[in-house]
């Protein structure tokens, strides 16, 4: 990157000029919308040593993607508003195209453009999953940007990096680019178990775009993106909740993570006299392989193993109107086709076996104990008991498979208005009709083996239970969306104010079916005096539906907000508050029907408000560039009724007043770069917290803040850059949750990386 590149990098002008993107839907550049964002560019990205969204959310205001052990977990969360698990709260698009499955959102980035985070539901032109906000990446242009790109990079840890991408504009009407890169790491944790590296991975891809452009009036847009990872994962240690600690993790089985993923997309480009017609299709692949430790511990207690298939398509037909006039209208369709196959079968280790047949055993000698002490006493019966032989049971529960296939099929059509009520007053209408259909066909099973001797009477017994059976839902959905804006200059400057409703689809879950059965095998163990097959009758099926089904998540926010360019430009000020009501909130609660497990239920309702501010800004001639960010996040249950098991006893637990977990309450960053000739120093600080790791809020993560920095050298043809992340050392935790798989109540945590050193080298030519 020459001087001029770089002293061009820190003027101040709107972000969205500074990178020209193609906009199919909207009208009008994100500062003039009435709507809370932040726009990263490629300098910037490479000044952060950003490689995925979970490292560049922590310099945007209140969105949060945190490390959660592999590429397969890709939660995110803006405005309080996310999900660990099932379907996703924030909607992601990569150059136009939709990513149906959050498994392929956790993905490397490398040769961007630019990358978007809208805040706030984003539904009314995005669609469903879209109620926290949407994050739109972009890839670099053939037609805009030429030449060769080499980096490579050492980092500790044995990070190592290289990527490789070439750019032609072969004449006015053919472009193409070309990349790909590799990436990995040994890693920061060990195994204590076995001394294996926990977090190492290694992963590699390549992408390919072609750009047609037969007249001045047809443009089409060709691509492919593919990556693989393989990767040791889930480094979670036991954490002590009082002090904060987290020790190395300690499991008996070494998780890991394997993915092929591919995306190919068409798009197609039509101007006219009056309107822009906008075609975007897609296919996606997605093949994946985890295994987890479920106990997290030493101990053998349970593994899951997961492997999902998923072939998807999509397509979207936009029509929008030219500029020029006073009503700039965009009308659209949507559909979307997600074929998923998830083989998850569950392993009962022998431990797990072990404390099953303690538990039955205990039942069994205590319910007998109580019931012979009401005639003859407590220590008669006692006596009685053993002379007879005593209780001895031993239950072996062989590994559970799961077979899940869970198709789903989305269709929507759109349309948004901006309205020119004055030369300065803009009025925003839209509305879009979405339309789901989830299904799940399920085929899953669970064996015990029984060997029972109670008072000299021996009973061995093989009890089984299969499930197999098909569900099938629709939603439908309204969202519209209502906005006004108010320009306040001729440099765009402006206020806003904005109602809009969002929503995360509804479904299945598939993550239940272990618990039912082993709930059903360990009541049958109380009684069975034989060989048993456990026979299911459509009420059955009917409360399993019950269970694993849950509705669509909605939501209605109401924001207020500025867009201040100031001093003649040299300063940008972007602010916004808002308030968010969750109603059908999607929650993870005790089984009601089985009584053992979790499942996902509409159980709740919370409010989220808070607000949102981002400087930007230029001094000393444009030698110093600068920004700071700051984001305020109050999200609170209003209704959260549980059920958690006391003595053995479903007990009713009220968490209302309670924040909701996984939300940080500040985030915040700020960095500045100062260019003196060839040479730029740079600094960067991001942190956030507190955020609370349960519903109960018994256990958290208290505020931090990391330090980062970077010196570059322009020799020419290349730019050296030395750079640091985490320089001050800080210690804590990115994620954390509780488990009482072992039968004890325990707490583990996955650490961030400690203080990290590397440098890059970078070519263009």
């Amino acid at each position: 990157m020459s001087a001029e590149e770089i002293a061009d990098s820190s003027r101040v002008v709107d972000l969205d000029e500074v990178v020209v993107v193609a906009q199919p839907k909207e009208q009008f550049r994100l500062r003039q919308q009435p709507l809370s964002s932040n726009v990263l560019t490629a300098n910037e990205l490479n000044s952060l040593q950003v490689t995925d969204l979970r490292e560049m959310s922590q310099f945007v205001p209140s969105f949060t993607m945190p490390a959660y052990g592999s590429r397969y977990t890709s939660s995110m969360y803006i405005r309080g508003i996310g999900s660990r698990v099932n379907n996703p709260a924030v909607a992601m698009y990569v150059d136009n195209i939709p990513v149906v499955n959050k498994s392929m959102y956790n993905m490397h980035l490398y040769q961007m453009d630019r990358v978007d985070v809208l805040r706030g539901p984003q539904g009314t032109l995005y669609g469903q999953n879209a109620e926290g906000g949407l994050v739109r990446l972009y890839s670099r242009n053939p037609f805009t940007y030429q030449g060769t790109d080499i980096r490579l990079g050492v980092a500790t840890g044995f990070y190592r990096n290289a990527e490789l991408a070439h750019y032609n504009k072969v004449n006015d009407q053919l472009g193409f680019s070309l990349g790909a890169f590799y990436n990995g790491q040994n890693g920061f944790f060990k195994n204590q178990f076995n001394d294996e590296r926990a977090d190492n991975y290694d992963e590699a891809g390549g992408k390919a775009r072609l750009m047609w452009q037969p007249t001045e009036r047809l443009l089409f847009n060709v691509m492919a993106d593919y990556q693989y990872v393989k990767q040791n994962g889930f480094p979670y240690g036991v954490l002590d909740p009082q002090s904060g600690e987290t020790a190395d993790p300690s499991t008996n089985r070494q998780g890991n993570y394997k993915r092929h993923m591919l995306t190919a997309g068409l798009g197609l480009t039509y101007t006219g006299e009056w309107a822009e017609l906008g075609y975007a299709a897609s296919w996606q692949y997605l093949k994946d392989d985890m295994l987890m430790d479920i106990d997290y511990t030493a101990r053998d207690f349970m593994h899951l193993e997961q492997a999902q298939l998923q072939n998807a398509v999509t397509q979207e037909l936009t029509v929008k109107s030219r500029p020029g006039g006073f009503w700039h209208w965009a009308f659209g369709a949507f559909f979307s086709h997600q074929g998923l196959k998830t083989d998850a079968p569950v392993y009962f280790d022998p431990e797990m076996n072990a404390f099953l047949s303690k538990t039955i055993e205990d039942y069994a000698y205590y319910g007998m104990l109580n019931s012979m002490a009401k005639r003859m006493g407590e220590a008669a019966a006692k006596a009685m008991i053993e002379r007879a032989g005593g209780c001895h049971i031993s239950m072996q529960v062989a590994t559970i498979p799961g077979l899940f296939r869970t198709p789903q099929d989305n269709f929507a059509l759109f349309h948004e208005s901006n309205i020119d009520i004055t030369s300065r007053l803009t009025a925003t209408l839209g509305l879009r009709y979405d339309l789901s259909q989830v299904s799940i066909d399920y085929a899953t099973r669970a064996d015990m083996a029984l060997d029972e001797n109670v008072m000299g009477v021996n009973v061995k017994a093989a009890v089984n239970s299969v499930l197999e059976h098909k569900e099938k839902n629709s939603f439908e959905q309204l969202l519209p969306k209502v906005g006004l804006s108010y320009r306040l200059d001729n440099l765009g400057s402006n206020i806003y104010a904005t109602v809009s409703k969002g929503y995360r689809a509804g479904g299945f879950n598939m993550q239940m079916f272990s618990d039912i059965l082993q709930t059903e095998l360990q009541s049958k163990a109380q009684t069975a005096r034989g060989d048993m097959t456990i026979e299911h009758n459509w009420n059955d099926y009917a409360n399993i539906r019950e269970t694993i089904s849950f509705k669509p998540e909605e939501s209605w926010n109401y924001e207020f907000g500025t867009h201040l360019n100031l001093f003649s430009g040299r300063l940008h000020f972007d602010f916004a508050g808002y308030y968010m009501q969750i109603r059908n909130q999607q929650l993870s609660m005790m089984a009601g029907n089985y009584g053992f497990g979790r499942m996902m239920v509409n159980a709740g309702k919370s409010y989220s408000c808070g607000i949102e501010a981002t400087l930007r800004g230029s001094a000393f001639d444009n030698h110093l560039s600068w920004g700071a960010s700051y984001g305020y996040t109050r999200a609170v249950f209003k209704e959260y009724v549980d059920s958690v098991k006391v003595d053995g006893v479903n007990t009713a637990v009220d968490y209302k007043d309670k924040r909701v977990p996984y939300v940080p309450e500040h985030t915040f960053s700020a960095m500045a770069d100062y260019h003196i000739g060839q040479l730029t120093l740079g600094v960067n600080v991001a942190g956030q917290g507190k955020t609370w790791w349960d519903e109960a809020n018994t256990y958290s993560q208290k505020l931090y803040a990391t330090l980062g920095a970077h010196v570059d050298y322009d020799f020419g043809p290349a730019v050296v850059s030395l750079w640091g992340r985490n320089l001050t050392d800080s210690k804590y935790n990115t994620f954390a949750i509780g488990s009482a798989a072992t039968g004890q109540q325990l707490y583990f945590a996955q650490q961030a990386n400690p203080l990290q050193v590397g440098v890059d080298v970078r070519l263009h030519f």
